[in-house]
């Protein structure tokens, strides 16, 4: 009898442990035994130790910052450039098991992507049509990253930044 009641206990507690909270914003890729099994939604769940296990996944729009990048306009002259870039996940199952680490991936993929829209343009193109250069690098990104199950919202150039001898050629040409 006292072995029962200790099993019953064990049991108990087991199964309190097992329950998991997914907040609204989130979604839960469940693993049962290793594999994927589906995509959980807010709510309570009973993820079983040993056999099951589960990662979360914040699908709220996120705000990577893309780090200063320097990058050489297609008229040969060195700039540097930054940016800042808007992302949701709506497929979690995709984000978690098609890429390492989605957030680095993202970062990263921007940041060449970046370098390489800036280099087809001119200097004037850059400073002038930025909403277009902008549009172009969000398209870019987003059709690459899609696999992933991540939609890129928006991308915005945040600052351009030209040489120090740069600026002086410019202002000398605006005093002519």
């Amino acid at each position: 009898m006292e072995f029962v009641i200790t099993l019953l206990i064990i049991i108990f507690i087991i199964a309190i442990c097992s329950i998991r909270q997914i907040n609204e914003y989130e979604r839960g890729v469940l693993y049962v035994m290793g594999h994927y099994k589906r995509i959980l939604m807010p709510g309570w769940h009973v993820i079983w130790p040993i056999f099951c296990s589960f990662k979360k996944v914040d699908i709220r729009t996120k705000a990577v910052d893309v780090p200063e990048q320097e990058a050489i306009t297609r008229d040969n002259v060195s700039v540097k450039i930054n940016a800042v870039l808007y992302y949701n996940i709506f497929d979690s199952a995709k984000a978690i098991n098609e890429v390492e680490n989605f957030n680095y991936a993202v970062s990263q993929l921007a940041q060449t992507t970046m370098r390489n829209a800036v280099g087809e343009v001119s200097l004037d193109e850059l400073l002038s049509e930025r909403d277009m250069i902008s549009k172009k690098i969000c398209e870019i990104i987003d059709k690459a990253t899609d696999p992933w199950g991540i939609k890129v919202e928006n991308v915005e150039l945040k600052d351009v930044a030209l040489p120090e001898e740069m600026k002086r050629v410019i202002a000398r040409v605006a005093e002519a």
